[in-house]
């Protein structure tokens, strides 16, 4: 977890994972929604099918099904998005003959916690749909996924531009295979993400080639600028993006596959120029390729128009509660050892004395909840179920979840980031 400071130094914290969590992986797909994360698939030593939620709240994961013939089967460098209580898959199918004959797009409703088949427009109009990919990117802007690039089987690299209108449930092609076309050209494992009607896609392979172009897609006026990268990221696939406040925040990946770093770089939509932000001495974030990024709280609130659902809600409908008391403190703290405190508590365990003397004089009852104190914050936090959407009384987390190298059969690793700079 890097704890930012106001000169943009970070603290990274791994969170500890119980038994009942799903095993470490990578190339999985992963996002959240109403302060859940949300992870399928990927690979350890074969390819995985497994689906889980984790509550950040409440530090748990619960495994979701995954069977049924609306659900996916295993895969790999697929994607996931949410939108308005519906998670969408796409690709990522194990390459045989059945996949150029079927669009590999799956639906999961989050409040029946079930996949439910998706039904697409049945005009004879419709006879184009994009076909099974890998390593592709997926975002969702409006009321539509758009989905860009991609490894084919057999043909490569892939400069398919792809949207899905969520409303009709139709695809359309926005920009084609062509050759010399405007825009990023073929590309797989780069990144993407969207901020105010915009895509934003750094990097990945065209072809074998790392690269490290920076490209930007107006939904508004459907074109394609290529931006100055000039002091950003050098070559790099296999890495993760995500929207924070007005920056994009880039992690991890490599200039290929056995050269993952743990770099964590923030573009200024602005300023459009990049920070490499540094690490506190002795607080190494991992290296990592092939993760996902989730980010949660008030400044990761995404444009799906999100709201508490009863995924957040106890068995008697209760929300559970989030505390996350941060106390004011100078910044002397960073040249000294030892005068952070991170601690989270579990919900079946009684601390005693220790959480006496951790809170002081005016801690509260914890209960069922996760609590941190670390005097590196600049605010303070708290929540109870009177104040109503949980999501809203988060404090700003970016999860970094899984990747290589991974940790055999260990429970997943999970970094947790909390940003507080100004």
């Amino acid at each position: 977890m890097p704890v930012m400071s106001q000169s943009g130094t970070c603290l990274w914290t791994r969170l500890p994972q119980s038994s009942r969590s799903p095993c470490d992986r990578y190339k999985h797909a992963c996002c959240s929604y109403d302060g859940n994360v949300y992870i399928l698939g990927g690979r350890e030593n074969s390819c995985l099918r497994d689906f889980w939620r984790y509550n950040v709240v409440c530090n748990e994961w619960t495994e979701l099904s995954c069977t049924g013939d609306a659900a996916p089967e295993e895969l790999e460098e697929h994607t996931m998005v949410a939108h308005e209580g519906f998670l969408y898959v796409f690709g990522g199918m194990l390459d045989s003959a059945y996949t150029m004959w079927t669009t590999p797009l799956w639906v999961f409703d989050i409040a029946k916690k079930k996949w439910v088949h998706w039904k697409g427009k049945t005009s004879s109009r419709q006879t184009q749909m994009p076909t099974n990919r890998k390593g592709h990117s997926a975002v969702v802007i409006g009321s539509s996924m758009l989905l860009y690039g991609g490894f084919v089987d057999m043909k490569g690299s892939s400069q398919e531009f792809w949207s899905l209108d969520f409303d009709t449930m139709a695809w359309s092609l926005l920009s084609g295979s062509q050759e010399g076309s405007a825009g990023p050209g073929p590309r797989h494992s780069h990144s993407a993400m969207a901020h105010q009607s915009c895509m934003y896609l750094f990097g990945g392979l065209k072809g074998l080639r790392e690269q490290r172009d920076f490209w930007k897609w107006s939904a508004t006026n459907h074109t394609w600028t290529s931006l100055k990268n000039k002091s950003g990221p050098s070559r790099l696939m296999g890495h993760s993006a995500v929207a924070y406040k007005d920056y994009m925040l880039l992690f991890g990946g490599g200039e290929s596959q056995n050269s993952p770093n743990n770099c964590l770089w923030r573009y200024s939509f602005t300023s459009q120029s990049w920070e490499k932000l540094p690490t506190l001495p002795g607080s190494n974030p991992p290296d990592r390729i092939h993760h996902c990024c989730a980010g949660l709280g008030p400044s990761y609130k995404s444009n799906t128009g999100s709201t508490c659902s009863s995924s957040e809600l106890e068995p008697g409908g209760k929300l559970r509660p989030f505390k996350n008391k941060c106390f004011p403190a100078p910044l002397t703290f960073l040249g000294s050892e030892g005068a952070i405190e991170l601690e989270t508590f579990s919900p079946d365990k009684c601390y005693g004395d220790r959480k006496e003397s951790m809170m002081g004089k005016d801690a509260q009852q914890i209960g069922n909840c996760l609590t941190f104190e670390n005097k590196a914050f600049q605010k303070q936090w708290s929540y109870s179920e009177e104040d109503g959407d949980i999501t809203q009384h988060l404090p700003d987390l970016l999860l970094v979840v899984g990747g290589r190298p991974c940790t055999g059969h260990s429970p997943i690793s999970v970094w947790q980031m909390t940003l507080t700079d100004s």
